[in-house]
Order: C-alpha cells, then structure tokens, then sequence
C-alpha cells in the first residue's frame, strides 16, 4: 500500500490534491481513498489530506502516522509542523519551491534519506504563469508523477479533466505537464537517477 500525506495551507486545494490523486490511482486500475484532516478550514491555516492507494480493497480509514509520501504544497509550513514525522526511510518528498533543501535549512533531515526521492518544484510560480493565480496543487502531482514513476502523467491529466472542465481543466494539465518536464530534467542530473514504477517500487 502506498501511503501519501499533503500538508498545506486552508485555500491552497490540499483536500482537492488528495481527491485527484485518488482519481488518477482508479485511472490505473487501482483502489484508493482520499480524506482530509479534521480541523481549522479557515484560509492560510494548516491543513493535511491523505490518499492510500493500493491493488487491492482499501480497509484502513485512520490518518497517515508512517507516510511514503510527502507533498509539501507550502514551504512556510516547513518549520512550523514537523511535516517529516514518520516519514518511511524510501520515502518520497516534494516541496513547493524554488530553493534546494540545503537552502530550506533541510540538510539534516535530507541526509536522512534518499536524495534521488527528495526534491522541490516552483510549482506556485508554474501555476501563477498558466492559470493567473498561485495555486500548487495539481501542478505537484505533475512533479510527483515524475518524481516517483508511481503513477503517470496521463493519468494525472485525466485526474484534472475529471474534476474540472473546460479551460480550467486544460491550464490545470499544462501546468502539471509542465512540472513533470522540470521534474524529470532535474532528475537527469548526474547525482540523480530517475526511479521507474518496478514491481518493488508499485502499492502492493
């Protein structure tokens, strides 16, 4: 089972992330679930939603303690919550932002894992040039599409599609194609492999 926490702040669509990874996961032919957690929904406060996804049925309803997963949609977060609790050794973390994780003041945390799963994405900046406001939400499942090879960038778009229509739904996708592009050249760096879906690496 893959487990996925998204921290981030109430009007940055943190529930919605959640909602579309799920559809992108059924896309795939596989079970998931989304939910968020219950609190404050008031804008600018911190806000997290789950997704698990798995090949078979889904019976686990409690939060995400021990995540695969982290999807940072607001950096400002980063030492204010301690978003990183639990996260699994071969975990995965995506951030919004333009600065490394050194330049985070990360460096401790990120020697913990692997560097190769560990990176950020400008994704407000994305979604400010193709939809007009600052929203990162599905522009980081372009990235983490990317970033794991755990699910695809087709079915990311057709997530999009599905929850929105129409000229929202198509700057939706370009940014998140986008962000899959600046993902993927990052990751063909020459310190960095690109992890690919392997039997090891899919929800099992």
């Amino acid at each position: 089972m893959l487990q996925i926490r998204i921290h981030g702040r109430g009007g940055q669509g943190v529930v919605t992330a959640a909602e579309l990874l799920s559809i992108a996961a059924f896309e795939q032919g596989r079970h998931a679930q989304a939910f968020p957690s219950f609190g404050s929904e008031r804008t600018g406060a911190p806000v997290v939603a789950f997704c698990r996804i798995d090949d078979r049925p889904i019976r686990r309803r409690e939060p995400i303690l021990a995540p695969d997963v982290l999807i940072v949609q607001d950096p400002t977060l980063l030492h204010q919550v301690d978003v990183f609790q639990g996260l699994q050794p071969e975990g995965y973390v995506l951030i919004n932002s333009r600065r490394s994780f050194d330049e985070l003041g990360l460096g401790e945390i990120a020697d913990r894992f692997r560097h190769e799963r560990l990176i950020t994405v400008p994704a407000s900046e994305i979604a400010l040039e193709h939809l007009g406001r600052p929203l990162p939400n599905a522009v980081l499942l372009g990235g983490f599409a990317a970033l794991s090879g755990l699910i695809t960038i087709d079915a990311v778009a057709h997530a999009i599609d599905d929850k929105f229509k129409g000229e929202v739904a198509a700057k939706n996708i370009a940014a998140a194609r986008e962000a899959f592009e600046v993902v993927t050249e990052r990751l063909r760096g020459p310190s960095a492999q690109t992890p690919t879906a392997t039997e090891e690496s899919r929800p099992c």
